[in-house]
């Protein structure tokens, strides 16, 4: 590509503008008014979000619903339900029950922290339920042209669409709903790149074990014509160094695209933790957790599906291809794993334990850390560039150069959690983390 001296490109010193971008002109004058007009009150646009044949594409479209579905509860909501449930529990443990109260059920409600309650009776409202779970049932099952999007054939294309999992809307934003879902084929068969399924019987079969999952999910922005965004035109910015958590025009771009990505996520209720530049100009990072079973599965894909979004406003490219450049540190998804004996005192015994079965069955993990068999991360996986062999097992502490790392201060405090480092960026993270919880936790 060229040596590509920083005094030879300009560009890379004044950096280049995101806004200044034809669709986010566009999008900011003719079309922005239009994206404020008054709609009808029990009207409510959701999203329908779900992934392609190819394992690592979105796909979505839009419906009209006639009824405000209620969001997802944030974890200090639930908390509180959670030890209301407990107070709830030991009340109704000591009150004798008349036959007419069968009907009339008592809630408790804790006014403070003093454990001071008032009791209220009220009739059971099955109109607006409280329970997230119950409401996204409500949520129609839908159906795409599964022939377009390599899922089923054009003779019987219907392919059905089933929520799972829903979020706030950052882009039209009210009571708008973005709904990530998996497919199934006419027969109610899942198709072949559901692997959320088999995700869900997993965590269905070890919930009790609490396992939680951190993913670190790293991508390369890109121009219109394939190239590293911000990168001297027919050539390399100077070698690696000055970009990793960098601060400047001349070694980081884009930022403020990646600050509107962080701010939607929260916004929309994907428990994305933190972000930072990387290694490479032009490549960046977010995280995404922890959260719990399947739904950090459900977290980080509706993450990746705002960040495209975003990114057509602004008018780039995102890859999530694990080496799109020779040479430079390549893409993964590190996902970090723990479950709660692992989080107590000495669980760094279970971390252990869990490292050892997953020696056991490298190859078998390699073969589902990308959509196709491994191929991607032959690539990427090389021992260099802070990875270790695809061909060889490996762990250490504090150590990014193999296959697992413990962390140091989990060395330290002897619990805590792993990362396992060989997930490639481009990663189907419900076959990931379904993999991990059937070895480390179910024996498979």
């Amino acid at each position: 590509m060229g040596d590509g001296k920083i005094e030879d490109n300009p560009k890379i010193l004044s950096g280049p503008v995101l806004t200044n971008s034809p669709n986010a002109v566009l999008s900011k004058t003719l079309l922005g008014r239009y994206k404020d007009l008054p709609l009808p009150a029990d009207r409510v646009l959701a999203t329908y979000i779900w992934i392609d044949g190819t394992g690592e594409s979105l796909r979505c479209k839009d419906r009209t619903l006639n009824f405000i579905p209620k969001q997802a509860k944030d974890k200090l909501t639930r908390l509180l339900e959670k030890m209301n449930k407990k107070y709830q529990t030991q009340v109704l443990e000591k009150l004798k029950w008349s036959h007419v109260q069968e009907h009339l059920p008592p809630y408790y409600f804790p006014e403070d922290l003093e454990n001071v309650f008032e009791v209220r009776c009220k009739l059971r409202e099955r109109e607006n339920r409280d329970s997230f779970d119950e409401n996204l049932k409500d949520l129609p099952i839908w159906n795409f042209d599964g022939s377009s999007t390599g899922q089923s054939d054009g003779h019987n294309s219907d392919t059905f669409l089933v929520p799972r999992a829903m979020y706030k809307d950052p882009f039209r934003r009210g009571n708008h709903v973005l709904v990530m879902c998996d497919t199934f084929k006419h027969n109610m068969e899942p198709t072949e790149t559901n692997h959320r399924l088999k995700c869900q019987e997993a965590y269905d079969k070890c919930k009790d074990e609490e396992p939680w999952f951190g993913i670190e999910q790293e991508y390369i922005l890109l121009d219109a014509d394939l190239r590293p965004f911000g990168w001297p035109p027919g050539g390399c910015p100077p070698p690696q160094g000055p970009y990793y958590c960098g601060v400047g025009a001349n070694k980081v771009y884009a930022r403020d695209l990646i600050d509107s990505h962080y701010r939607c996520c929260l916004y929309a209720g994907v428990p994305i933790s933190g972000t930072n530049a990387e290694v490479m100009p032009s490549q960046w990072e977010f995280q995404v957790g922890p959260s719990v079973g399947v739904s950090a599965a459900d977290d980080l894909w509706v993450a990746r599906y705002i960040l495209h979004r975003l990114a057509e406003e602004y008018g780039v490219i995102v890859t999530f291809d694990p080496k799109p450049v020779q040479d430079w540190n390549g893409s993964g998804a590190h996902t970090n794993f723990s479950t709660k004996k692992m989080r107590e005192e000495n669980g760094i015994i279970e971390i252990e334990k869990a490292i050892d079965k997953l020696s056991k069955v490298h190859m078998k993990h390699i073969k589902v850390y990308d959509p196709r068999g491994g191929k991607d991360n032959e690539r990427r996986l090389t021992g260099l560039h802070e990875t270790a062999s695809i061909n060889d097992f490996s762990a250490g502490v504090a150590s990014r150069a193999s296959s697992i790392r413990i962390p140091r201060a989990v060395a330290e405090e002897k619990k805590g959690y792993l990362e396992d480092r060989r997930p490639a960026s481009n990663c189907d993270p419900y076959a990931v983390t379904n993999a991990l919880m059937r070895t480390c936790i179910l024996n498979e």
